[in-house]
């Protein structure tokens, strides 16, 4: 006879998800390997000559470019001789401020950091990622993308997710070719939405900075670094290639991140034995070391790799807090899809969501799963009222907020009115009426009417060989009766001159004001302090659509 329960249980869908037991020896483990390295650092005459194990004479490019440009050579080896408990007491103790932490772990190297977030349980992470992200007021970023690469419904679907509260949008392509015309649509359109939002177009690194110049976007995050030397040469790239991209983003005003994520490094067959945190540690001081002001990690698209062994889901937030405690600023993943699971895929956002990060999401999905041309996220359209009411549930701000149909039904109108003005005035394929109509109204693309892709193909072609850049939208903007929304595109080209957003975690207010950690910075010591939510805010997060009023009943 079979248990009746653990049929039920069989079924259910998190016993669909895949699993797998450790197997330290090809990095199959999150967290602890035994062939982890043992802490450890010298210095002599102001410069590292062994580092966690290894002498200088046996470093690889990683330790190398670590050891020269990732750690605070002064105060290291006083720091890495303070006990890793006693390190990981500082930073759930409010009494000891995060520029104190800092002035330590900017001092550590990647198998002390791995060591010292080892002795956190979840709870006491999330903690320390109260206090140690960058940025006081925690924010939130998503995707914006259709399999048909339809650049009118990306209009729409960005000017919805501005004003549903996304300081960040990022789209990317079904089709290479059909870039341009993407990251147009999401520039435009999440000006509609709410001035200041920044967007990118996530693409092989030539063509991604090339946009970026030309003024079709306005950050970029798809800057990967990896944790083994075999990985980063698997992709013909070093620490030094990836610090010239990023020197390249930041000389042309680009804010820019690089990305990182426990389990890459096991998924590609080159972990080397290591543990997968330990791996994403050298990752960070890599991206430390680069002088680049933060990172995308969290697992991100391997999330399925720490998903599946003991303790992964732990690493993952373990991860989220060595960026950190690096002093860069953290976009927190929470997007890839992993599981079958609605519980498991909340749990796994509870320590962001609730922390509060500088994006908890680098790709909450704007639209529907089946359009997400990232592979689908953890989070999509469908669950934007459910955000909304854990939000109110637990009194966090998770980045968004309850929206009116109304509301959302002008913003996506007028974001395709002024994507079909301005391809009017650049000679661009006709967006017909009947277009806009289906934009306004649309879910995801099986809403949408089909476009000629030939014509919209050429047409990108002939328009990057007569240079557009995003100056010449400005003027196709103004010109097509939309001044408000040229002179936002306007307000962020010029940010790339004034360069105040290349600060760590800086995001916009509708104002153009910057907010970043220079002029917003966490000062979370104990209950009452850090980011409150104002009461406007919170009445804001309070007022959700189905709400019944006690007097109406």
């Amino acid at each position: 006879m079979k248990s009746k329960r653990f049929e039920v249980l069989a079924a259910r869908p998190v016993n669909q998800d895949g699993y797998v037991k450790e197997w330290p020896e090809v990095g199959l483990i999150a967290m602890d390997s035994p062939f982890d390295p043992k802490p450890s650092i010298k210095v002599e005459n102001g410069r590292i000559v062994e580092m966690d194990g290894k002498t200088r004479d046996e470093f690889d490019m990683l330790d190398t470019f670590i050891a020269d440009h990732a750690i605070r050579i002064d105060g290291a080896e006083a720091a890495m001789a303070i006990d890793s408990l006693d390190i990981a007491r500082k930073i759930v103790d409010i009494n000891v401020s995060r520029d104190e932490i800092l002035a330590i772990t900017l001092c550590l190297t990647p198998a002390k950091l791995t060591e010292v977030v080892g002795k956190l349980n979840i709870v006491e992470i999330m903690m320390g990622m109260t206090k140690m992200r960058a940025r006081m007021q925690p924010a939130n970023q998503c995707h914006v993308t259709n399999v048909r690469d339809n650049p009118v419904q990306i209009a729409a679907d960005a000017a919805e997710a501005g004003v549903r509260g996304f300081a960040e949008m990022e789209t990317t392509v079904a089709v290479a070719r059909y870039a341009p015309f993407n990251a147009m649509a999401l520039f435009v359109g999440a000006q509609v939405g709410r001035p200041g939002v920044m967007t990118q177009c996530a693409l092989e690194e030539a063509t991604e900075l090339m946009l970026g110049m030309r003024g079709f976007t306005t950050y970029a995050e798809t800057i990967s670094v990896y944790g083994t030397e075999p990985v980063f040469m698997d992709g013909d790239d070093t620490p030094y290639s990836k610090a010239f991209l990023a020197s390249c983003y930041a000389s042309r005003g680009l804010k820019m991140r690089f990305t990182s994520g426990t389990g890459s490094e096991v998924q590609m067959g080159y972990a080397e034995g290591k543990s997968m945190l330990y791996l994403e540690a050298r990752c960070l001081a890599v991206t430390k070391g680069a002088g680049v002001q933060g990172t995308q990690n969290g697992s991100v698209s391997c999330i399925g790799v720490p998903a599946g062994v003991p303790g992964g889901i732990r690493a993952v937030a373990a991860e989220n807090l060595i960026s950190m405690l690096l002093d860069l600023e953290s976009t927190t993943s929470n997007d890839q899809t992993f599981t079958h699971s609605d519980l498991r895929r909340v749990a796994r956002s509870v320590p962001q969501f609730f922390s509060g990060t500088d994006y908890i999401c680098s790709g909450y999905s704007a639209t529907p799963n089946y359009d997400n041309m990232f592979a689908g996220s953890n989070w999509d359209a469908e669950d934007y009222d459910d955000w909304n009411i854990i939000q109110r549930d637990m009194k966090v701000d998770g980045g968004l907020q309850p929206v009116r149909e109304e509301e959302v039904l002008k913003a996506r109108n007028k974001a395709a009115r002024a994507l079909q003005g301005m391809f009017r005035e650049l000679g661009l394929p006709e967006i017909t009426d009947a277009e806009v109509e289906a934009a306004t109204y649309a879910n995801g693309s099986n809403d949408m009417p089909p476009r000629n892709v030939n014509e919209d193909l050429k047409a990108i072609e002939e328009m990057m060989a007569r240079k557009v850049t995003g100056v010449d939208f400005v003027r196709a903007l103004d010109k097509a009766g939309f001044p408000d929304v040229a002179h936002s595109v306007y307000n962020m080209l010029r940010q790339k001159v004034a360069g105040d957003y290349l600060h760590t975690a800086s995001i916009f207010d509708e104002s153009f004001h910057v907010l970043s950690a220079v002029n917003m910075p966490n000062q979370y010591h104990g209950p009452m302090t850090g980011y409150q939510m104002s009461e406007e805010r919170w009445n804001k997060l309070k007022d959700i659509p189905n709400a019944i009023r006690p007097e109406d009943i």
